[in-house]
């Protein structure tokens, strides 16, 4: 069962949460606050709403500082906001649209506009949401893609610079892959991929950063993370995966695994340390894993 899209109504009078949630609450799961503050901390809690009904005049923070905060963090910036207001000056709504919001509603409104400006942000943000999805994950496994873990790996690369915090990378290869291509097709050798990835998903942390970095290559991004800990969690991966019998074969891989050092000037060189303790690995006799400090 596809699930409703979830919207959040945030207005300090309990008449004008009802109106609206009278008019939406066949169409979307809703999530009400009475003020800014309990506004910030729904739409930072999953599941985040997929847009906002903001009221300007609220007594904790008004919509304009509450519309600017969302917009002004990472985790919430993407969140559509309609002001659904009283004010109805010309110079309220310029405001209102300048600090982010999509559309801005006057009351008194009517219901079927209300009802139709929903429906078209709904569906941009979920054109917008399948938009990066895409652009960040590979199509075939679902993994974040290269593209992202390049560019995340910077900012984690700097924030362990600044904070002195440990982070490893793991590079994967798995053994002997073009062997299935060739001896079970392609379409077999992709389900072992798929199966592959999974394991990687289920054996990691939320904050790992789990990638296919091209062909049957893995890059695991470990955040706080120091080369002891993360070769243990490189060999109970390669354990999982040599037991999982992925598509009824013998599926085994390879790991290397470098800890971000001073010298390291940025993911380039992490990688090719990586690489190079890998290539031990693969020279070493394959299924097992290497660190390299």
């Amino acid at each position: 069962m596809e699930t409703k899209p979830t919207v959040l109504i945030v207005d300090d009078a309990p008449a004008n949460i009802q109106l609206l949630a009278g008019l939406l609450k066949d169409s979307y799961q809703l999530k009400v606050a009475n003020g800014g503050l309990r506004c910030i901390e729904l739409a930072q809690t999953d599941p985040q709403p997929d847009l906002v009904l903001l009221d300007i005049q609220m007594p904790d923070m008004d919509g304009y500082q509450v519309c600017q905060y969302l917009k002004g963090q990472e985790s919430t910036r993407q969140i559509p906001v309609i002001f659904v207001t009283a004010k109805d000056q010309v110079a309220d709504e310029e405001l209102g649209l300048s600090l982010g919001a999509v559309d801005y509603i006057t009351k008194p409104y009517s219901p079927a506009i209300v009802e139709a400006r929903i429906a078209t942000h709904i569906t941009l943000k979920q054109q917008s949401d399948e938009l990066r999805h895409f652009a960040m994950h590979d199509q075939l496994t679902g993994l974040y893609n290269r593209h992202f873990l390049i560019d995340v790996a910077r900012k984690k690369i700097s924030q362990s610079h600044r904070h002195k915090q440990a982070l490893c990378l793991m590079m994967i290869d798995i053994d002997h892959f073009k062997v299935v291509n060739d001896e079970h097709g392609h379409s077999v050798g992709d389900a072992v991929l798929r199966e592959i990835a999974s394991i990687f998903m289920r054996q990691s942390r939320s904050e790992d950063i789990v990638a296919r970095f091209g062909g049957e290559e893995f890059v695991i991004l470990l955040d706080n993370c120091d080369l002891v800990t993360g070769g243990n969690k490189a060999e109970k991966l390669r354990a999982a995966l040599q037991s999982s019998g992925a598509q009824g074969l013998k599926i085994t891989a390879s790991f290397g695994l470098a800890q971000l050092n001073p010298n390291d000037g940025g993911f380039r060189h992490l990688l090719t340390r990586a690489d190079e303790a890998l290539y031990k690995a693969k020279s070493e006799g394959r299924n097992r894993v290497e660190l390299l400090s």
